[in-house]
């Protein structure tokens, strides 16, 4: 029963499908790009590394439930006579997909064999009727159901609809795919070059919902633009966000049921424009119009009052950062963190938020790995949408696998290493070597329990910032050293107990004598310099007590401030005038003035 119950949890919650297109502009806004190319000098992957590209998301099971039933899962197969969970889940997912028409009594029959059969034809598998582990993971991982001749639905009528408005479907929008819907399919392929078949599968239907097809109407040498992905990116001014009058459209009276006249036509007009209205044009605020108010002011993190007051008529014309009706809704509190992923050191640091609301408080830091420099990771502020797994797979690459996959934007994501199947012992060691080095196709790649901790802590909203050309930070990187693995279950040989720091204080200086500090000195007098040097703005990372490179610079810079030369090394007078630098700064503090008791 618990093998059962397993399975079901395996392939009953899978996320729709992830599986990122080619860097040719065909990704879709949900799935991660993949990430092929490579430096001349490491033209492909190790042998024994897998690729982070084309994942699809899988949200397998709780992590405690892993390591007793996952290999028994990796042997599964479900075949003619057998029963319980496992087939009632294969079952309902064939009959949301509609291969299957009968009762969902958890036995497999002939009907259900059927279904197989007819599923494994349609994507080019083995046609055996036996529901294995490949035919399982693609089935439950669809973000759409194949579509063709004979096809009815409310998915079929929304392909009609989009065909409709790139002018290939001219008939009546009734959810039959009959010969008119084929036909207007057919044209669809011939004039962007794709294999004509008639049929729209998973990944024709992304492509149309994406914006990622030429029109009827457009030049066939004329290669198609994706669309924005708004749902994922901080729009840029006049950098391919929304449009606005090159002067602000001042606000002029507050419009609310009931309002008419030029200015409600106007509203109307930038709401339809923006995707919100679709009623006429009337220039009569009537439900239609409130209807989209509201619904513009709900995915824009406002009050839902349905009135254009000067607040919302300033978001709706004069700002280009506008939250459009699909994309994730923008939170009306601020996400507790923010997250900046520095490519420079291989670092991503997770900040929280200070008593100013501003993110300035070091939650976490994580050694990373990001995109390699031929394939680099997407530079610029991200916005999560909420989309994460316990599980991926990279079914374009062999199969490989990453576990705690948090989706940043559509071509990239946060995970852990690469595995070589869905068991916590399947690890590729020489993908965890690699973190803190660049070793991906652009995704974040993280410890396990480092992307675990992303995965459960970090929600929608939350702002991603992957920024280039920060300044060298050897004494951060070095604070961050991973732990050796216990290669066999792919664990830390221990878990290490944190170091206490130092006690620090400005009036218990170390006495050198006429030893010195330099580079590499490793020391609870390494420490102090550390803390007295950040107290007084010189220094801006970790207090390790080990003195690399930018402590080095951190005591030139103080040496020249205060006239001891431009040495980095530390003597008894630079620990002397450190003593007397704060002490001057604190001289020059305002007393605080005592807070009335309320």
């Amino acid at each position: 029963m618990k093998r059962a119950l397993s399975f079901l949890l395996v392939f009953g919650f899978l996320f729709s499908v992830c599986a990122f297109a080619e860097t040719d502009d065909t990704s879709t806004p949900d799935q991660p790009q993949p990430e092929e190319a490579n430096e001349a000098a490491d033209a492909l992957p190790d042998e024994d590394e897998g690729d982070d590209s084309n994942p699809l998301p899988v949200d397998i099971m709780e992590e405690e439930d892993l390591d007793a039933d996952v290999q028994d899962i990796q042997e599964k197969v479900l075949h003619y006579g057998d029963t319980g969970d496992d087939v009632t889940a294969l079952q309902t997912r064939l009959k949301e997909l509609k291969y299957f028409t009968g009762d969902v009594t958890g036995k497999f029959r002939e009907r259900t064999q059927k279904a197989v059969e007819t599923f494994q034809e349609d994507y080019g598998l083995d046609v055996t009727g036996v529901a294995d582990l490949r035919t399982l993971s693609i089935l439950f991982s669809l973000s759409h159901r194949l579509l063709r001749h004979g096809s009815y639905g409310d998915d079929v009528k929304e392909l009609q609809k989009q065909l409709s408005n790139l002018g290939y479907y001219t008939k009546k929008i009734d959810g039959n795919y009959l010969k008119s819907t084929k036909k207007a399919v057919e044209e669809l392929q011939k004039k962007n070059g794709l294999e004509v078949t008639g049929i729209a599968d998973a990944e024709l239907q992304d492509m149309i919902l994406e914006g990622r097809v030429l029109s009827k109407s457009d030049s066939p040498n004329v290669t198609s633009t994706p669309a924005p992905n708004y749902s994922n990116f901080l729009v840029d001014e006049n950098e391919g966000g929304v449009r606005v009058a090159d002067e602000p459209i001042p606000f002029t009276k507050r419009l609310k049921n009931g309002s008419s006249g030029k200015l409600v036509k106007q509203v109307q007009e930038r709401l339809a424009e923006l995707g919100y209205y679709e009623g006429p044009l009337s220039g009569s605020y009537q439900k239609y119009t409130i209807r989209a108010v509201k619904k513009f002011q709900t995915q824009n993190g406002m009050d839902d009052t349905g009135v254009v007051d000067e607040t919302t008529w300033n978001l709706i014309f004069n700002d280009v950062h506008i939250v459009l009706p699909d994309a994730t809704p923008k939170p009306t509190d601020p996400p507790p963190f923010h997250i900046v992923v520095d490519v420079a050191n291989q670092v991503t640091s997770v900040y929280g938020r200070d008593e100013k609301g501003e993110y300035t408080v070091v939650v976490r830091q994580m050694l990373c790995s990001t995109g390699m420099k031929a394939t680099p990771s997407d530079v610029g502020d991200w916005v999560l949408n909420g989309r994460h797994a316990s599980w991926c797979i990279f079914p374009k690459w062999g199969n490989s696998y990453a576990r705690y996959w948090t989706q940043i934007n559509g071509s990239i994501a946060f995970h852990s290493p690469i595995y070589t199947a869905v068991s916590n012992s399947a690890m590729k060691i020489s993908s965890y070597k690699k973190l803190g080095q660049r070793a991906s196709h652009g995704c974040i790649r993280l410890a396990v329990w480092d992307a675990k901790w992303i995965h459960d802590n970090v929600g929608k909203g939350t702002v991603v910032s992957i920024v280039e050309g920060m300044e060298a930070d050897p004494e951060l990187r070095d604070a961050l050293k991973l732990p050796p693995l216990d290669t066999q279950y792919c664990t830390p040989i221990s878990t290490p107990v944190p170091t206490a720091e130092p006690e620090y204080s400005i009036d218990n200086p170390p006495d050198l004598g006429r030893r010195r500090l330099t580079e590499k000195s490793e020391s609870h007098e390494v420490y102090w310099v550390q803390r007295t040097l950040k107290d007084l703005g010189y220094y801006d990372t970790k207090c390790t007590g080990k003195m690399l490179k930018k402590t080095v610079k951190a005591v030139k810079a103080f040496h020249r401030d205060h006239g001891l030369g431009s040495g980095g090394d530390v003597t008894e007078k630079t620990i002397q005038a450190l003593v007397e630098a704060v002490k001057n700064s604190r001289k020059k503090e305002p007393e605080a003035v005592p807070t009335p008791a309320p």
